[in-house]
């Protein structure tokens, strides 16, 4: 399996249950030790130097863990502690985290009472106490509301812009449309595409139709020479195939020029998805 997350951008790792996704990100955080192969992070090797790679690399899990005893605030000043970080900074650093991801009105609260939602921000805010260069998302935003997953879509973008290298493993395709610069795609093991997120959006994609008058657009497709299918997704919708956004922009003007009363038009999956659906990895 290949990787290679630039410093600046949000890579994200797709790929089917049991592909690998959460084995490589144990790798990369120094938690398991590769069969084979090479692994750097910053140019340290974590398995020969696993202090000094931790020291850079903040690790998100799936699940927040232990110390469900501890409140959001305790369970951040003991990470602070474990990384060395200075007692005089210590304090705002742990007010600084439980802000940017809203809980600081949930502070002396302990762990166990959390929401899912609340823990995964936990886990965040954990992750990045001592300021790591890389960080390593499992699952982000599992059990996350819509308002928290805006908030995270802001939080990694902010960190990619600060100069940081963010990985994020996730299933939730659509968000990661609006996360990441790139995406590597894996199964069984092996990488089997490299796509920035712009190639995604350029590639040829179905888009989702639909109109006051069905009748008249399946008319006029038909007319124009434009093959579609019944869609899966909105009421009395239709599914068509384009190669191109340009292509998608023309139809849309032909469509409306032609008087058929359109109510909706926009791809009928995301851009990442798209691709993820192509490559039919759950099949191979």
């Amino acid at each position: 399996m290949e990787l290679h997350a630039p410093a600046g951008e949000v890579t994200a790792l797709i790929g089917p249950n049991g592909a690998g996704k959460t084995t490589l990100l144990l790798v990369l955080a120094s938690l398991l030790a590769p069969d084979s192969g090479t692994v750097r992070v910053m140019g340290i090797d974590p398995m020969k130097e696993p202090a000094a790679a931790r020291a850079r690399i903040g690790w998100m899990p799936d699940t927040l863990g232990v110390w469900e005893s501890l409140t959001a605030r305790e369970i951040l000043t003991v990470m602070g502690k474990f990384y060395r970080m200075p007692k005089g900074r210590l304090p705002a650093r742990v007010d600084e985290l439980l802000d940017l991801v809203n809980l600081a009105e949930l502070a002396e609260q302990k762990a166990r009472v959390l929401s899912r939602g609340q823990q995964q921000r936990l886990s965040l805010a954990r992750a990045l106490i001592h300021d790591p260069d890389v960080l390593l998302l499992d699952e982000p935003a599992s059990g996350l509301d819509p308002g928290s997953r805006v908030s995270l879509r802001r939080i990694l973008r902010g960190l990619a812009a600060d100069g940081k290298a963010v990985v994020v493993s996730s299933h939730v395709l659509a968000e990661l449309d609006e996360i990441a610069d790139r995406a590597v795609f894996v199964n069984a093991g092996r990488t089997v595409l490299v796509q920035t997120v712009g190639q995604a959006a350029a590639q040829g994609r179905r888009y989702a139709i639909s109109a006051l008058d069905p009748a008249a657009l399946a008319a006029e497709l038909t007319r124009l020479g434009v093959s579609f299918d019944a869609g899966k997704g909105r009421r009395d919708s239709v599914s068509v195939a384009l190669g191109t956004e340009a292509q998608g922009a023309q139809l849309l003007a032909d469509l409306v020029r032609a008087g058929v009363a359109v109510t909706a038009f926009a791809p009928a999956a995301g851009a990442l998805e798209e691709s993820y659906l192509g490559l039919d990895v759950e099949q191979r």
